[in-house]
């Protein structure tokens, strides 16, 4: 501001001068070299910091609109989170965990999270919606780009744990990004592989049981553990411990008792819930 004022002195002195001698003689008389020379190094140091200024500022401004941008076009994109239920259990069964935790989701999460359940039977139903909803164009083709954005969050149940790895396969075959995976006693189908977890994906959980006819999968691992986290495998038992089951058919608590056991543990489906939770938005 110093320098400014300086400058505005200066110029009223020169005008001033000047008004002064054409009065007198009617001629304006010629500044002096000095003056000229001090004048315009006057008015470059002003202006130097000015320029310097407008500069960065306009250079701040087009960062902030291209930060608003990306978080415009992220929140056109919404999280999409995707469950399988187990055996021949319908999509709003909702008796059954997996159908009760995408209901809990969706009520707590109204904004920029898409949750819907799928009977694992549908897991190419399933595939198709995901890229229908990461297209801007919703026509199930979407960009490069609009993949690479892609926020996905996939759990199933038995054979619903066996389409969870089996989806996110497919999703690394078109090189989308998976945020997390979640299995529940998770039962391989015929010519599916459920305990490795494609390297798409960045951290993955697996609940078993080791009880009765039935159980799911002991152990997942990384095919490549420098892009995946296994956040662990967590075995639960049920042979001392009492969970609520009389809403199951007959046939599941006499025949897959303690697989149903697991499936109907409020412990495991809040910890899954936690887990998916984490990675939502406002989180």
């Amino acid at each position: 501001m110093n320098r400014i004022r300086k400058c505005i002195v200066g110029a009223i002195v020169v005008a001033l001068t000047g008004a002064a001698a054409r009065g007198q003689s009617g001629v304006a008389p010629e500044p002096s070299k000095e003056l000229s020379a001090q004048t315009a190094k006057t008015a470059n140091e002003v202006a130097s910091p000015l320029l310097t200024e407008k500069v960065l500022t306009e250079k701040a401004l087009s960062e902030k609109a291209a930060d608003e941008n990306t978080s415009e076009i992220k929140s056109r994109t919404p999280v999409i989170v995707v469950g399988f239920t187990g055996g021949f259990v319908a999509r709003d069964n909702k008796v059954h965990s997996p159908v009760q935790i995408a209901d809990r989701l969706k009520q707590g999460n109204p904004q920029g999270v898409y949750v819907e359940v799928f009977e694992n039977r549908r897991r190419e139903e399933a595939h198709l919606k995901i890229l229908k909803l990461l297209g801007s164009a919703h026509n199930g083709k979407p960009t490069n780009d609009e993949k690479r954005r892609a926020q996905i969050i996939i759990y199933g149940m038995s054979w619903g744990g066996s389409e969870t790895v089996a989806l996110a396969r497919e999703l690394e075959a078109e090189q989308i990004p998976v945020l997390l995976t979640v299995q529940v006693d998770s039962v391989a189908k015929f010519g599916e592989k459920d305990e490795v977890i494609p390297g798409n994906v960045g951290e993955a959980a697996n609940f078993f049981q080791m009880d009765g006819l039935l159980h799911g999968q002991t152990k997942i691992r990384a095919a490549d553990e420098k892009k995946t986290k296994i956040l662990g495998n967590f075995r639960m038992e049920y042979k001392k411990k009492s969970v609520a089951t009389e809403k199951y058919p007959w046939w599941d608590r006499a025949f897959v008792k303690y697989h149903t056991e697991i499936e109907a543990d409020p412990e495991v489906w809040n910890r899954v819930q936690e887990l998916i939770q984490g990675k939502l938005p406002g989180s």
